[in-house]
């Protein structure tokens, strides 16, 4: 059964799946699901009641020729303090016509390359076209694919970044000015980073904000990645508030599980309808921007469909490639 079965671990799938492919599969992803073409089941989000880890499983199929991929995993917070990511993850790819198992790869690198690519998209979609001003919130392995990621949509000219612990954010600062080739300055403060930035990306845990509505410059792009459950917020409620549009992966997921979102329906700050989906945006049903002084904010909290199509165009890489 498992002759032809593809194996692969995180290096490999990093070699197969390029950034821009990375990008390319995140564009069909949110595309299809704009155009109701792709099958989402609801995520399941579970916190353990032994630790402040939360385990997850996504299931998803991104069109009739690609079959289903379903990813269980892990969210452990304290892994950070030790330079470990803090989500380890395991994919399994399924035959599109038998369902016989077609794929086992590791489910970290594609979390990290898909997450980092649809912001990307995002920020394609989103972002002013002379956006060039990088503020990162986060200084671990998100974080720094992040800025590889945006770098690829816009060109952008300077980063401060920003991370509780000044080694860290130093550290992370140095190597992303020697890949990137541009000044990366690190900040002291969440407010020292955002201020006069036109693009914004979180990429933390917290669940305290690190971004706040009044710091933001007119026409600034925010994207948040880290509010992907209820007990978390990287932005406060005035992000939500400035914003023109509140955009999200998808508005169903967003409402139950994205924490500021959450909050804001919560409290009467937004209504369902005001959710905008970024596949809505893709396929041209919903101009979140009216005017380069909007500002937008995007809350990412991660779907199947994403996985889905990052894992198959890793497995068309490695067939392409062969044994």
């Amino acid at each position: 059964m498992t002759d032809d079965v593809l194996f692969l671990s995180g290096d490999q799938v990093t070699g197969l799946l390029g950034l821009d492919a990375a990008i390319a599969s995140q564009r069909a992803a949110f595309t299809a699901l704009g155009a109701d073409a792709a099958d989402l089941p609801g995520k399941i989000m579970h916190p353990s009641r032994f630790d402040d880890s939360v385990v997850f499983a996504y299931v998803s199929r991104l069109s009739a020729d690609t079959g289903t991929v379903a990813k269980i995993g892990s969210v452990n917070p304290g892994n950070a303090a030790s330079g470990l990511p803090t989500i380890h993850a395991v994919i399994t790819v399924l035959d599109p016509v038998t369902g016989r198992l077609a794929a086992v790869m590791d489910g970290t690198a594609i979390t990290t390359l898909r997450t980092a690519a649809a912001s990307a998209v995002a920020i394609d979609a989103l972002a002013t076209p002379d956006s060039a001003d990088l503020a990162l919130l986060g200084s671990g392995t998100q974080a720094l694919a992040h800025a590889r990621a945006v770098a690829r949509v816009r060109e952008v000219k300077s980063v401060r970044l920003w991370s509780p612990t000044a080694r860290n954010r130093t550290r992370a600062a140095e190597q992303l000015t020697a890949e990137l080739g541009l000044p990366v300055q690190p900040a002291d403060t969440p407010q020292e980073a955002v201020t006069g930035a036109s693009l914004v990306a979180a990429c933390t845990l917290s669940t305290t904000p690190v971004v706040r509505g009044e710091w933001l410059a007119p026409g600034a792009t925010v994207v948040s990645v880290g509010s992907f459950e209820p007990g978390r917020r990287e932005v406060d409620a005035d992000v939500l508030l400035h914003a023109a549009s509140v955009v999200v992966d998808d508005p169903v997921t967003a409402a139950e599980h994205a924490g500021p979102v959450v909050d804001a329906l919560r409290e009467g700050l937004l209504a369902p309808e005001d959710l905008v989906g970024l596949g809505a945006v893709l396929t041209g049903q919903s101009f979140p921007r009216s005017g380069p002084g909007d500002i937008v904010y995007y809350n990412s909290v991660g779907l199947g469909i994403q996985d889905a199509a990052a894992a198959w165009a890793v497995v068309e890489a490695a067939r392409k490639v062969g044994p």
